[in-house]
């Protein structure tokens, strides 16, 4: 290490070791798992992986979250240590690997550790995994993480886990490893100057991009000369895309006597190696978010921010997820501030406001709660997880997202009833793809299509490469060629075939779709036969199993609106060719452009009519919920497969389905159907929860909808309706459930109403833990020393204390306070105010009254 830099890591890493070994060696019982906090620019990535590795504790598999870092770090630590890439050290990311059996430090992405824990469960040739940068939270390192804990837990209690970040909160992965000592590394950094260049003629309260005058190439360039005078080094910049890193390097091509170099994860390898190194003339590095952590770009004094990121989100439309522009984070925007102070005092100019730095969120919410979860299911079930619902996640994914992942996979034939995972789960997990468009390329196959839905899933699975119209024509506008399938339209568009509607793609984003396919076309086999007639219709029946959830028929009322397997509206948009088929699966949605508008089918791909259950109409007389009417009403309805084709009210409706379909949707909405929130069982059930909260030895049953949900199929009898059901009793049958001593608690430490020293009987308003309040004239509380208190003493209510016209004039929980301190300057207004009311100097001997009564002369 002498022959190095020093780093502010290389402090740390005896301590690092020590913590790294397993118990037996370490002598502690927390040996073996450690959270390391150190700054950008400390060493971490570089540094404690050879240290691991030279302790013995290899071999290391660090996981990076981009596959430019995995490759930066193998190189560095190839040059630091004396070794070669592909040998000592090596990285393996998508489309590019190189290592060997002699690798003691692999750097990998996230889902390759995923792919090796499928075929290697155990991790028998790995001695420690690191996880760098965990901040940034994507979804693969959250199951990755969760899955090594469990092999540790089970199997392999020698497996070693770091993890490591420069801005991560470690108490929680601390405590997820636990009890995993946490280690701090400060770093080394030197003052940032901090300035704002909004965009010129921005609208009040706009954001970069909106209101702006100027283009975002001409605000970066003038932030970029900003920089270059008043910094000696090199300057990074901040995009959030490969298409505005071009236009922006286009325009600072005019600025003399730079280089402007460019940095994102799909770049060639050796255009990546000359971003990162300094080099004799002044650079500009044009990047996206790759450059916030794990890499470091040489000789940067000054940083220049657009604040904007492609983010993934879950889009619903497409049922993939998606990059989208947004604002960065404030974590994210000083990670990237923190890049023009690594070697002296930098500079930092962000392309926005003080105003709207103001507002930027703390953090970006973990992938694990904004993306579909699906393939990480699918994972876990190939993994052998019987149960992913109980599955120890590090966070758990939002409330419904397992529950829909698991109806999706089960759909696609994924998964079994059972919810164990099925030979063709098995084969679709196998396939670099989300397990919606790995059911469309084994469909492909297996109709002797496999090349169009390859192409077909890479392009669904990339960045659209075609520019297009956005959602609508103009008013008027003739809507464009028809075509039976806009997949298959863009499919023939981008071997370079013939286009009915002269689409514009985008060479660049359709050679990254090309490159995708051939990668999936390498990890499947084409079963021996002959080969599709009809490539469009192979893709056309591919595309209705990978999306069968998505089965359209066209309103025959309105040609411009369908409706959705399941009862969902949709609107045909102005881009999309399908314009005359009756049946057909919306391929891609776009959401109304206002809250309640129906959503927008972009793209889409007809359905013949005989492929679904064979055609045949299936006509059904039943009773169904109508919610608008909140009542059951029977129903006939013509289906074909999962569609309605037609529906009418019918008058037949019997009483013992009527009730099981009643009782289904009160279940769902037990709130509503009982009529919980009317004030004369609101007011008991608020009652409930108080005296739950502060007399707990009480023992008090949970006043829940879950409660009440279960008491429904015991008052249903006989009803078809919600109102039917608001009647019934269901409050005297929850109650009924108390004990003698819990009623007597309840009335006596909960009281409904509490007698004032006026007499009046006045009604407590409770909720839930809070304090309840009395709202009572102030005098009617004359003569009353103390605050008024409940549930056995221990909570005294709040007084909202009345003037004469019912309105509050002072709220406290210490009436003793009230009348030394307050009363008597509320006294001093109320007589001017109320000269008929009896305003005495001492409220604790004047007789309380509930009427107004004339003062004596």
């Amino acid at each position: 290490m002498s022959s190095l830099e020093r780093l502010p890591i290389d402090d740390l890493l005896p301590e690092i070791v020590s913590a790294m070994l397993p118990a037996s060696t370490a002598g502690t019982s927390g040996g073996g798992v450690a959270v390391l906090v150190a700054a950008p620019g400390a060493g971490k990535t570089t540094r404690v992986p050879p240290a691991l590795e030279a302790a013995g504790l290899g071999p290391i598999v660090v996981l990076e979250p981009r596959r430019i870092a995995a490759r930066a770090a193998a190189r560095r630590v190839a040059e630091e240590q004396g070794w070669r890439v592909g040998e000592e050290v090596g990285y393996h990311v998508r489309f590019d690997r190189k290592c060997g059996p002699k690798t003691r430090v692999l750097f990998c992405t996230e889902g390759i550790l995923l792919a090796r824990l499928q075929a290697d469960p155990f991790l028998e040739g790995v001695g420690c995994l690191v996880f760098d940068e965990f901040h940034e939270r994507s979804l693969d390192a959250d199951l990755a993480l969760a899955m090594a804990r469990r092999v540790r837990a089970d199997v392999r209690p020698d497996l070693g886990i770091l993890v490591t970040s420069a801005t991560l909160d470690p108490d929680p992965v601390s405590r997820f490893l636990g009890g995993a000592p946490v280690l701090t590394s400060e770093g080394r950094s030197y003052p940032i100057d901090q300035r704002f260049l909004p965009p010129i003629a921005a609208a009040a309260g706009s954001f970069t991009g909106s209101g702006r005058s100027e283009s975002l190439e001409d605000q970066v360039a003038r932030g970029v000369n900003m920089a270059l005078a008043e910094t000696d080094g090199d300057v990074l910049v901040f995009l959030a895309g490969v298409g505005e890193i071009q236009r922006c390097a286009e325009r600072l091509a005019r600025i003399p006597k730079i280089e402007v170099h460019q940095l994102y994860g799909d770049l060639d390898p050796a255009a990546q190696d000359a971003a990162l190194r300094a080099g004799p003339k002044r650079r500009v590095v044009l990047a996206t978010n790759v450059a916030e952590s794990s890499v470091t770009v040489g000789g940067v004094r000054a940083v220049v921010d657009s604040g904007e990121a492609r983010v993934l989100r879950h889009d619903a439309g497409s049922g993939v997820d998606r990059l989208v522009v947004e604002r960065i984070d404030r974590a994210a925007a000083d990670q990237r501030a923190g890049r023009a102070g690594r070697l002296g005092p930098g500079l930092c100019v962000r392309l926005w406001s003080q105003i709207d730095d103001r507002t930027l969120d703390p953090f970006l919410v973990p992938e694990v709660r904004r993306l579909d979860v699906a393939a990480p299911v699918l994972e876990l079930a190939n993994w052998g997880e019987t149960d992913v619902s109980a599955f120890p996640w590090f966070e758990r994914p939002r409330p419904g997202a397992i529950e829909g992942a698991v109806e999706l996979l089960r759909g696609l034939g994924a998964l079994d009833r059972r919810g164990h995972i099925t030979e063709k789960g098995r084969a679709m997990s196998r396939l670099p793809l989300p397990p919606r468009l790995a059911a469309l390329v084994l469909a492909g196959a297996e109709l002797g299509a496999l090349e169009i839905a390859a192409l077909a899933a890479a392009l669904l699975s990339e960045r659209d490469p075609f520019r297009r119209p956005g959602g609508g024509g103009p008013p008027g506008a003739s809507r464009r060629d028809a075509t039976e399938s806009d997949v298959f339209e863009r499919c023939v568009a981008l071997d370079g075939g013939p286009s009915g509607r002269h689409l514009d793609v985008s060479r660049q984003a359709a050679r990254q779709v090309q490159r995708v396919r051939d990668q999936i076309l390498r990890s499947v086999k084409e079963p021996k036969g002959q080969r599709a007639r009809s490539d469009e219709t192979a893709l056309a029946k591919a595309l209705f199993a990978a999306f069968p959830d998505r089965l359209c028929v066209r309103r025959r009322d309105d040609r411009e609106r369908a409706v959705m397997a399941g009862g969902k509206g949709l609107r045909m948009g102005f881009e999309c060719g399908v314009t005359e088929a009756e049946f057909f699966v919306a391929v891609r949605l776009m959401s109304g452009r206002r809250p309640g508008e129906e959503d927008i089918v972009v793209m889409a791909s007809a359905v013949d009519r005989s492929w679904i259950d064979g055609g045949e109409v299936r006509v059904s007389r039943r009773p169904v919920f109508d919610a608008a009417r909140g009542r059951v009403v029977g129903r006939r309805r013509e289906m074909l497969g999962p569609l309605v084709l037609s529906e009418a009210d019918h008058p037949d409706c019997p009483s013992a389905e009527a009730e099981e379909v009643l009782v289904e949707a009160a279940q769902k909405d037990p709130s509503r159907a009982l009529g919980l929130d009317r004030p004369e069982v609101a007011s008991v059930l608020e009652r409930l929860r108080f005296l739950r909260a502060h007399v707990p030895d009480v023992g008090l049953p949970d006043p829940s909808e879950e409660a009440f949900r279960e008491l429904i199929p015991q008052i249903a009898g006989g009803a078809r309706s919600f109102a039917d059901l608001t009647r019934r009793p269901v409050l005297d049958l929850f109650l009924g459930s108390l004990t003698h001593q819990q009623r007597v608690a309840l009335e006596r430490e909960a009281p409904e109403r509490l007698t004032v020293p006026s007499g009046s009987h006045i009604r407590l308003a409770y909720d839930g833990e809070r304090p309840p309040v009395l709202a009572v004239r102030i005098q009617e509380m004359f003569g009353l020393a103390e605050t008024p208190r409940v549930a056995s003493g221990r909570v005294p209510v709040l007084l909202h204390l009345l003037a004469p016209n019912g309105r509050p004039q002072q709220v406290t929980g210490d009436l003793a306070s009230f009348w030394k301190d307050a009363y008597h300057h509320v006294r001093k207004d109320l007589r001017s105010r109320y000269p008929k009311h009896p305003w005495p100097e001492d409220p604790l001997t004047a007789p309380p009254t509930a009427r107004a009564r004339r003062r004596r002369r």
